[in-house]
């Protein structure tokens, strides 16, 4: 009888765990990450060439054209703040790699210089892949990393807008 009863016992040990944790969670801000506190608050920029959102703004990169990579990106009137540039550039999955205080793991490019409240920044998909060799690049699929930036206001601040992705097409 003893025996029927251990694996009960932890069965619903397991459930009351489960629930209490779910219970002690909270979700300020609804579901999913909230970009906000990353985007500049007062300081907004957005993607000016985004072809859509997924949920990040998407650019897109073309195996059969000239595999260029370029991001426009602008900073909202209403700041009264002109970008003065892109301090570092970092690829990856979560914001961690652009806070970084150190001086590896960012993307293989110069400070890019801001004009006024716009600021570009170009590669293409071969120098992804020098950074990145055994990423396969698949038609209609997104590159695995994310492109994450830290710009420079005229100011000093710091911001870090949303990160944005990339789609390979034709």
């Amino acid at each position: 009888m003893i025996q029927y009863m251990i694996p009960m016992i932890k069965r619903i040990s397991g459930l009351v765990l489960s629930a209490a944790l779910l219970c002690s969670c909270s979700k300020q801000n609804g579901f999913g990450p909230n970009y906000s506190a990353y985007n500049g608050g007062d300081a907004p920029i957005s993607v000016q060439n985004a072809v859509g959102f997924r949920p990040d703004p998407t650019v897109t990169a073309s195996v059969g054209g000239d595999s260029s990579i370029t991001i426009n990106m602008v900073l909202a009137s209403a700041a009264g703040r002109t970008i003065k540039e892109i301090t570092k550039v970092a690829t990856s999955s979560s914001y961690a790699a652009i806070q970084s205080t150190g001086s590896s793991g960012f993307y293989p490019v110069p400070v890019i210089p801001g004009s006024g409240a716009t600021v570009t920044f170009k590669t293409s998909l071969s120098v992804y892949h020098t950074v990145y060799p055994k990423e396969a690049f698949k038609l209609n699929t997104e590159l695995v990393n994310r492109f994450y930036f830290r710009i420079t206001l005229d100011d000093g601040t710091i911001v870090y807008p949303t990160p944005t992705r990339v789609l390979v097409v034709n």
